[in-house]
Formats: structure tokens, C-alpha cells, sequence
């Protein structure tokens, strides 16, 4: 799967938005370390990333777009997304007829005017400037599918604000994912 992103390259405090290209060279290079563990695998093309400060927060390599995949495929009817990123996972599951609403909840004002106005022209489409822990859904609202896509880094200490969020949203979803949970779970029972 491609997601094309189509939010402009911009600056707005801390926070970047750039296209970056990845080389045949760059991709084998990193390949090799890939398949002795120490990262993931790349493919060589021009793709968006959301930077802050030196730090890629998310870009929509396949790799990335791997991740989501999961909630892309489930996601439906009325969709809540904790993390707005560069608004990949946002735009494909725009893409979906089956989606009648987005409510989109993002911590950083300026990650919202760097990348909201490419996804707002699109009714379906709030974004709220909260937290995703202290943002409070209307009453009764219930939603078909929830994403928590809040974190930069995968590690098993994130294991202890997915498991809050998912308890946040048990009555409130049919489904509900958090990005890279597996791989955290697995982290954490590693170093126990």
C-alpha cells in the first residue's frame, strides 16, 4: 500500500514538515543492518515526514504505513485518532466510504497548523488541540474504531499509557489499536 501525503513542507515553531527522498544506495545500506535486527526494512522513493527539532516524529515510508495497516483495514463509521502526525493513517481512511466522521485529538498546536488544513476541507474532519488523555468525548458518544498514535519512540514503558487509553475507550469503541503495541509488549517482557 502507498499513502501519498499531500501536506506541504513547512515550519512552524519546533516541528517540520520536509520530503526526503531514499535512495536505492541509502535503502540496501540500511537493509543490511535491518536484517540483523537493528532496524526495519526501507524502500528507496521521495516520501513526507513530520520532524521536531533533529527527531522524525512520522513519515509515510511503507514501513509506517505498515504499522497502520491494522487500524486502516478496521477503521470505520465513527473514527477517533489520538496523534495527527502528517495525517497519513488520516488520509487513507478518508479514502473509505464506510467512514462517516473523523475526530482527530493532537497535543501540538503546531503540528495542527502545519498539517490540519490539508485534512479539514473534508467535513468528516475535527481536530481538537488536547491531550489525549485529558480530552473528553461527548456524552454517549461511541465510536467504530480508536487509534492511539501519541508516541515517537517505540518502547515498553509506553505499554503503561496504551493500557490507560485502552481502558480510556473499552466502552466507548467496537475496536481500538494503539501504533506499535505488539512490539512494546514484546519490550517490556524482555526486560523484566
Amino acid at each position: 500500500m502507498n499513502i501519498t501525503v499531500q501536506v506541504p513542507d513547512g515550519v512552524c515553531g519546533k516541528y517540520k514538515i520536509d520530503t526526503f527522498e531514499i535512495t536505492q544506495e541509502e535503502a540496501d545500506w540500511n537493509n543490511v543492518r535491518a536484517s540483523l535486527g537493528r532496524c526495519r526494512m526501507i524502500s528507496p522513493g521521495i516520501y513526507k515526514r513530520l520532524k521536531r527539532g533533529s527527531d522524525t516524529i512520522m513519515s509515510n515510508t511503507p514501513a509506517e504505513i505498515q504499522d497502520h495497516i491494522n487500524f486502516i483495514n478496521n477503521a470505520h463509521g465513527r473514527v477517533l485518532i489520538n496523534g495527527l502526525g502528517i495525517g497519513m493513517a488520516l488520509k487513507a481512511i478518508l479514502e473509505k466510504d464506510d467512514v462517516v466522521s473523523v475526530t482527530v485529538v493532537e497535543i501540538a498546536p503546531e503540528v495542527i497548523e502545519l498539517v490540519g488544513s490539508t485534512y479539514t476541507v473534508d467535513p468528516r474532519v475535527e481536530i481538537i488541540n488536547a491531550s489525549a488523555f485529558d480530552y473528553k468525548p461527548p456524552q454517549g458518544r461511541h465510536y467504530q474504531a480508536v487509534w492511539h498514535d501519541i508516541w515517537d519512540d517505540l518502547c515498553g514503558d509506553n505499554v503503561i499509557e496504551m493500557n490507560k487509553l485502552h481502558r480510556k475507550y473499552a466502552r466507548r469503541s467496537d475496536w481500538q489499536g494503539s501504533w506499535g503495541r505488539r512490539e512494546c509488549l514484546m519490550q517490556r517482557r524482555h526486560y523484566r
